[in-house]
C-alpha cells in the first residue's frame, strides 16, 4: 500500500482533551503513523506535550512573543466577543495581526476556532509538499480549508458529531452549521463515523453520499492493572451492583433518561448505586432530578476522569450504559467491553452498528432500558455471554483497521 503525508488538523489531543474527539485522534493517528504514512498533527494552541510517537505542531506560536503588562492589558481589552472579526476597528485588527497567535485564551469559542484558520495560512506554507490535508469537525474545518487553498492538496473532513447531535433537535446554533456546511461542500472526501452519521449529512447538509465514507471508531487496546478505588470497595465488598454511565453530561448524552431508568430499578433492586462519570452543562439539572426523584443517595458523580481512572470504573461496574440521544460513534462503549463489561446502548448510535453482542434500547424508553438493567444485574449467564462475546468481537475493532480504511480514502483522492 503506498503511504500518504497528511497534514491534520484537530481541536485536542491526549492528555489535553476532554471527550471522545481527542481519544479518537490520538487512536487513528498513532495508527497511520505504525503503517507508514507520514502525518502532521496540527492543535490550535501551544500546549506543553511530551514527545510521542505523532509529530505535533500548532498554530499559535506565544511563547516567542513577549508582552509587557501594558501590550497584554490592551489585547484583552481590544477583543469585543460580541463582534465578529471583520467588524473590528483598525486598532483591534492591527493587534489581531501582530499578536493574534497569542490572542487564544482571550476569545469565544466562535473567535478561537476564525482564529485557528487565519492562523493556519502562515502555517502551511511550511507543509506545501503534503498528499492530503485531514481536518476533525466543524472546529477545524476552517483551518482545514485555509491549508487546502494554500497548499492546493485535497482537504478530507471527518465528522465526529454534527450540530444537530450536540442540540439533539433541528435546533440548531446556526452559526456553527454554516461552518459545517462550507466543510463539507468544500471537502474532496468526507469521513463519517457511522452510517448514522453520513445519512444526516445527506438529510440536513444536502451532500452527495458518493462523497461520503463511513469508517467507524477502533479502541485504544492496552492492558491496564489499576485497583478499584476506596470509594467504590466498601460498595462492591457490601455486595451492591454497580451501573456506570460515562461521558459528558449534556442534552445528547441522554444522563437524565439514565436517571429517570434509575428509579425504576432502584424499586426493585435497591442495593443499586449508579455512577455518572463526567461533566456538562447539564450537571445542575441531573442532580435536581436525582433529589426530585428521591434517588440521590445511590446516585454517585466523579466528575470528568481520564486515563486509568476510567479504566478502574469500567472494571467496577457490573454494567455499562450509553443512553444517547444522538450519538455519532460512542468510543465508550468499546472501552467498556474492553474492560470485562458488558454494555447496554443506545440504538440512536453509531456504535451499534459494529457492535452485535449488546443489549440495545431506544433513548427514551426508560422502562426497557430499567428492565435490561435489571436483566444484566440479575442472570449472571447474561452478562458473562454479553462479556464474552463482545470482547471476542473488540478485538477486531482496532485503529490499525481505521488507519487502513484511511489510506484508501487517501489513496483514491490522489488519484483524481
Amino acid at each position: 500500500m503506498s503511504h500518504s503525508s497528511i497534514l491534520m488538523f484537530g481541536w485536542e489531543y491526549p492528555p489535553h482533551n476532554s471527550g471522545g474527539l481527542g481519544v479518537a485522534c490520538l487512536g487513528m493517528c498513532e495508527a497511520l503513523v505504525r503503517q507508514g504514512h507520514k502525518l502532521v498533527f496540527v492543535l490550535p494552541e501551544n500546549i506543553p506535550y511530551d514527545k510521542g510517537k505523532v509529530e505535533i505542531v500548532f498554530a499559535e506560536n506565544k511563547n516567542s512573543i513577549k508582552l509587557s503588562s501594558e501590550e497584554e492589558s490592551m489585547l484583552y481589552s481590544l477583543y469585543n466577543p460580541y463582534l465578529n472579526p471583520s467588524e473590528y476597528s483598525s486598532l483591534q485588527r492591527e493587534y489581531i495581526a501582530k499578536y493574534g497567535d497569542f490572542a487564544m485564551s482571550y476569545l469565544s469559542l466562535i473567535e478561537k476556532v476564525d482564529l485557528y484558520s487565519s492562523l493556519t495560512n502562515k502555517l502551511a506554507e511550511k507543509y506545501k509538499d503534503v498528499d492530503v490535508i485531514h481536518a476533525h469537525d466543524w472546529l477545524c474545518f476552517g483551518a482545514g480549508i485555509a491549508a487546502k487553498k494554500v497548499t492546493g492538496k485535497p482537504l478530507v473532513v471527518h465528522v465526529h458529531a454534527t450540530e444537530f447531535d450536540r442540540s439533539g433537535s433541528d435546533n440548531v446554533n446556526i452559526e456553527i452549521f454554516k461552518r459545517e456546511k462550507m466543510g463539507l461542500e468544500e471537502a474532496d472526501s468526507i469521513v463519517t463515523v457511522s452510517s448514522f452519521t453520513k445519512n444526516i449529512i445527506i438529510e440536513k447538509y444536502g451532500i452527495d453520499p458518493d462523497k461520503i465514507n463511513v469508517v467507524h471508531n477502533g479502541v485504544l487496546q492496552e492492558k491496564t492493572t489499576m485497583e478499584i478505588e476506596d470509594l467504590l470497595l466498601p460498595i462492591k465488598k457490601a455486595g451492591n451492583k454497580i451501573v456506570l454511565s460515562l461521558g459528558r453530561i449534556t442534552m445528547q448524552k441522554g444522563v437524565d433518561y439514565f436517571v429517570k431508568a434509575a428509579e425504576l430499578v432502584l424499586k426493585i433492586r435497591p442495593n443499586t448505586y449508579f455512577i455518572i462519570s463526567g461533566s456538562g452543562d447539564m450537571e445542575k439539572a441531573i442532580i435536581n432530578l436525582s433529589a426530585d426523584l428521591g434517588i440521590s443517595k445511590n446516585i454517585l458523580y466523579t466528575g470528568f476522569v481520564r486515563g486509568k481512572v476510567v479504566d478502574m470504573l469500567y472494571k467496577s461496574a457490573d454494567v455499562f450504559v450509553m443512553p444517547s440521544v444522538s450519538e455519532p460513534f460512542g468510543i465508550a462503549p468499546l472501552e467498556a467491553i474492553y474492560q470485562g463489561t458488558p454494555v447496554i446502548i443506545s440504538k440512536q448510535s453509531g456504535v451499534s452498528e459494529v457492535v452485535s453482542h449488546a443489549l440495545k434500547v431506544d433513548f427514551w424508553d426508560v422502562g426497557d432500558l430499567a428492565n435490561k438493567i435489571i436483566a444484566v444485574l440479575d442472570y449472571p449467564k447474561l452478562s458473562q455471554t454479553l462479556e464474552k462475546k463482545a470482547k471476542e468481537q473488540v478485538k477486531s475493532i482496532t485503529w490499525d483497521k481505521v488507519a487502513t480504511k484511511l489510506g484508501i480514502v487517501y489513496k483514491n483522492l490522489n488519484k483524481k
